[in-house]
């Protein structure tokens, strides 16, 4: 298994409007990787950098994640939603990790 972190750096004051962004587009991307054997859960900072939110998917492989992404990427509900979604955000990254336990 493996756990894949999208961290976000949101604009100032935009949090509340990222994480309801966020609710919509989980709801979207459930119906594009249904069955996939995808979880996800949205965090948001507690302490640390403001204006933080995190998308973290758990997958059962690495192979599992990169197969699945074309198909999202191409669905046309999906990439109106990225666009208003990036309206919201600063900066960003990614971190992929295995679970070992």
């Amino acid at each position: 298994m493996v756990v894949v972190r999208n961290v976000f750096h949101l604009k100032f004051g935009k949090s509340r409007e990222a994480v309801a962004m966020m609710k919509e587009g989980l709801a979207i991307q459930n119906r594009i990787l249904a069955g996939a054997g995808f979880s996800t859960r949205v965090l948001t900072d507690a302490v640390g950098r403001f204006y933080t939110m995190v998308l973290e998917v758990t997958a059962p492989n690495l192979a599992a994640v990169e197969s699945n992404m074309p198909r999202m990427f191409a669905d046309k509900e999906w990439q109106a939603h990225y666009q208003k979604m990036s309206d919201l955000v600063e900066s960003g990254y990614r971190e992929v990790f295995n679970i070992v336990e």
